[in-house]
């Protein structure tokens, strides 16, 4: 109990300051509203109610774009209730938000050590990497699944430092087990660039094992290493296959539209297009806020909000700043810098000069990596060989993420150079060390100092281009100058305070380390003297973020889904099966009516990507032309032209729900055009290609012709012409979000098109007698069906689902095998002492 009391301390600081910075939020039960998090209950509220009413998980939902799968909405399968019980455990029960920034910590906290560093350095590892300001922006935002995957990389990482040293089995089953939980957390993305990190740290440890002649020992902890990823890999096939399946089809997947000209260069080879990718890309000379936060403003948020700024402003543009953003890089918009502490970099880069050893180089590779990926399309020749090489690489969006690598090899590398200082004190006194010494105080210290007096030395532009062009647009030129130096001044005072604020904390740090090396101040006081300057520090930053103001009652957010007027109209019709489009929100960036309703609109950043294309060509043109005419109509439908809106028909969309008002109001309009559940057509028309499909779409009437890929004419038995009559009628006799059931009727056999969206995986019966699916008018389902009454019955339960789920159970018992063995050996171990 002795020897672990140190680690147990660590331990209960970490649970302390988790507790503290969320005081009092945590203790009232507030919460944040985050719009990630509540489109997520949103979009999953039909699968939600589906397990609710029937014990059973739908892998698939109506409720947004028209009908999508749930792999990607709150996954969640049976296999992975033994993870989720060690996860609560390794979490330690703690309330939301608390457990958050623990697990944070104490992950950093595993890895340091594994390297063997000491209890109290370790412990201001897992500090200054928990507190680096992306992380709590993170929290803001809602990405909760990218917060949590982040924080099990350390403890990942640790499992590979210990197979390393030579503690193979322990080394496996960390790294097998945090895998696991990693992949779990469901955010490949931070995951993908981890592996590039644990790609530079094994090849530091092989020059290692090269040099000391211990090869054999080094391609065994390979083995080990690959053995645990394989186990932590397939404790999750279900969610890895699914997604890697589905990812085929979304945004993530090749478009098989072919363009020409600039849009063809902007195509990847089998992912996202480029301007998608890399729309948030660091600014080169953004990157200097790892070291001065608000060298770019801050966050996005209003100008007005800023004391500091707001010192500087004229009173007589004072409306203006509230409309205008402290931030002003490269980005769209942001939330808030990467920032990882000014003594934290000055660490960093010391270490490049006092740390030994292939490891040193190996994070120095890894920060300077991600930060040139971070620049995207500021560095297009390295995003493009990424991109186009890289596998994978395309299917990820907002290259400014990767910084997490920075994130994480510089606190790293800023522990190992602190260590160094500590053991040897002396170490600074050499002279060499010296000149490293004089070097990390110019480039971190001395760049805050100039951009305090002088900033104009590294940025002489404080109006983004798109800013400057809403400006001109809106004021006259004799009146805009006074104004854009007016912001100048407001924006300079930004990041000139915090240049001051970064310069002050480096002097401070340097001074405790020079009382150090002085024999003026013990090892730890000077520990000590750093976590707290270095918490303060960051602490302050993150406040700008997440702050006890964004918390509010639990009663709040529900709110957001009370049921309108138009919604209770809505819901009065009892049709099993119908889409409704709201015209009275922002339609596909919110899930507000994917609550009530099965939505033509939505959010999900992973969407299909022939939807995604369909209101590209044509559901956003057609909404503007039924907004247009429903308007001039005063919403009298028997006076609106139909042909304005066929795809939105042949998507059954049976109403539209309009804003009335300016207090929030709306109105739903029922559309009598709708075409229904499904419906037979007189003529099949066969193209060649995506082009032609998606085109034809403007040109056919949907009721009469259905426009068919060729690689679906044998499914359709090559029919060319259908039939149907007056008396041909498809009609819905049961609905559940993963199994339809329909009654046909036709005199002679027909292909009847159903407004459900087509995706593979998707099976049918006609009379219980298997028939495939074949994909009509880009996006929707069809099949030939015989003449006569008939029932046909689809529903979604992809084989593949408990093929995966076996492998996964398996996967499991290994690695509780392995634990066993690990257990029996150590108590073996202690029975020999």
């Amino acid at each position: 109990m002795k020897k672990i009391l140190p680690d147990l301390i660590a331990i209960l600081a970490f649970v302390i300051l988790s507790f503290a910075y969320f005081f009092p939020a945590d203790i009232e039960g507030r919460i944040l509203f985050q719009n990630d998090s509540v489109a997520g209950v949103g979009g999953g509220q039909e699968a939600t109610e589906y397990l609710e009413r029937t014990g059973e998980r739908t892998r698939w939902t109506n409720s947004l774009f028209g009908g999508m799968p749930t792999y990607q909405m709150s996954p969640s399968y049976d296999s992975t209730k033994p993870l989720k019980w060690v996860e609560a455990v390794y979490h330690l029960y703690l309330p939301p938000y608390v457990v958050l920034t623990f697990i944070m910590m104490i992950g950093f906290y595993i890895l340091l050590r594994a390297f063997g560093i000491s209890v109290w350095l370790s412990a201001l590892g897992g500090v200054i990497w928990a507190f680096s300001s992306y992380f709590f922006i993170l929290i803001s935002a809602g990405h909760i699944w990218k917060f949590i995957t982040l924080a099990y990389i350390p403890p990942t990482i640790a499992g590979v430092v210990l197979a390393y040293r030579k503690k193979y089995l322990l080394g496996g089953i960390v790294t097998a087990l945090f895998i696991a939980l990693q992949i779990q957390s469901n955010h490949i993305q931070m995951s993908y660039y981890f592996m590039f990190v644990i790609l530079f740290m094994a090849g530091a440890y092989f020059e290692d094992a090269y040099k000391k002649k211990e090869l054999p020992h080094f391609f065994k902890a390979s083995a080990v290493l690959l053995l645990a990823a394989v186990i932590g890999v397939c404790a999750n096939l279900s969610n890895l296959y699914h997604t890697y399946e589905y990812s085929k089809e979304t945004m993530r997947g090749k478009s098989e539209l072919k363009h020409e000209g600039a849009a063809a260069e902007n195509q990847t080879g089998s992912g996202l297009d480029r301007d998608y990718i890399t729309r948030w890309s660091y600014g080169i000379d953004e990157t200097l806020t790892l070291l001065v936060p608000n060298v770019k403003g801050g966050a996005s948020v209003p100008l007005s909000r800023s004391e500091t700024a707001m010192k500087k402003a004229n009173p007589t543009y004072s409306s203006l700043y509230s409309q205008l953003t402290q931030y002003f890089g490269d980005q769209p918009m942001t939330s808030g810098p990467v920032y990882v502490g000014a003594f934290v970099m000055f660490l960093f880069i010391l270490g490049c000069f006092i740390v030994k050893g292939p490891l040193k180089w190996a994070l120095l590779g890894a920060t300077i990596f991600s930060i040139l990926l971070s620049w995207g399309r500021n560095f297009m020749g390295l995003t493009d060989f990424f991109i186009d090489y890289m596998p994978m690489y395309n299917k990820f969006r907002a290259v400014s993420s990767i910084l997490v690598i920075a994130e994480f090899t510089i606190p790293l590398l800023a522990i190992f150079a602190l260590k160094e200082v500590l053991v040897k004190p002396d170490i600074l006194k050499l002279k060499e060390n010296r000149t490293g010494m004089i070097i990390s105080l110019v480039l971190t210290a001395g760049v805050a100092f100039i951009l305090a007096v002088a900033p104009g030395i590294f940025f002489s532009n404080y109006i983004p281009a798109q800013e400057m062009a809403a400006l001109q647009q809106g004021i006259p030129g004799e009146q805009l100058s006074p104004i854009l130096a007016n912001i100048k001044e407001m924006r300079e005072a930004l990041l000139t305070s915090d240049a001051w604020r970064s310069f002050f904390i480096i002097v401070i740090g340097c001074a405790l380390l020079f009382l150090y090396v002085q024999e003026k101040l013990k090892a730890s006081l000077t520990v000590a003297g750093i976590a707290i300057l270095c918490l303060v520090d960051m602490w302050g930053v993150n406040k700008r973020y997440l702050f006890d103001e964004e918390f509010i009652p639990k009663s709040q957010q529900t709110d957001v889904f009370r049921k309108s007027q138009a919604d209770e109209i809505i819901l009065q019709d009892t049709t099993l099966n119908y889409r409704v489009l709201n015209f009275a929100t922002d339609t596909f960036n919110e899930n507000n009516t994917s609550y009530w309703h099965k939505n033509v609109g939505g959010y999900h950043a992973a969407k299909l990507r022939r939807y995604q294309e369909m209101i590209e060509h044509h559901i956003s043109p057609e909404m503007r032309e039924t907004y247009q005419e429903v308007a001039t109509a005063n919403g009298a439908m028997d006076s609106v032209d139909a042909s304005k809106f066929r795809v939105l028909n042949m998507l059954n969309t049976k109403y539209f729900i309009f804003p009335a008002g300016k207090q929030g109001q709306t109105i739903p309009v029922m559309n009598p055009y709708a075409y229904g559940n499904g419906w037979f057509v007189d003529k099949v028309q066969y193209v060649d290609n995506a082009n032609e499909e998606i085109n034809a779409l403007g040109h056919i009437l949907p009721t009469e012709t259905a426009v068919v890929d060729a690689k679906f004419k044998e499914v359709l038995k090559g029919v060319t012409e259908g039939y149907k009559d007056s008396l041909s009628t498809v009609r819905m006799i049961s609905y559940e979000p993963n199994r339809l059931v329909y009654e046909t009727s036709s005199a002679k056999d027909g292909v009847v098109v159903f407004s459900e969206i087509y995706y593979p995986g998707w099976q049918a019966t006609i009379d219980g007698q298997p028939i495939d699916i074949a994909r009509a008018d880009y996006i929707l389902r069809a099949m030939n069906v015989p003449a006569g009454k008939h029932m046909i019955e689809m529903w979604f339960d992809p084989q593949s689902l408990h093929v995966t789920e076996n492998i996964a159970y398996a996967a499991m018992a290994l690695l509780l095998i392995g634990v066993m063995l690990f257990v029996w050996l150590k108590r073996k171990q202690c029975i020999k002492k």
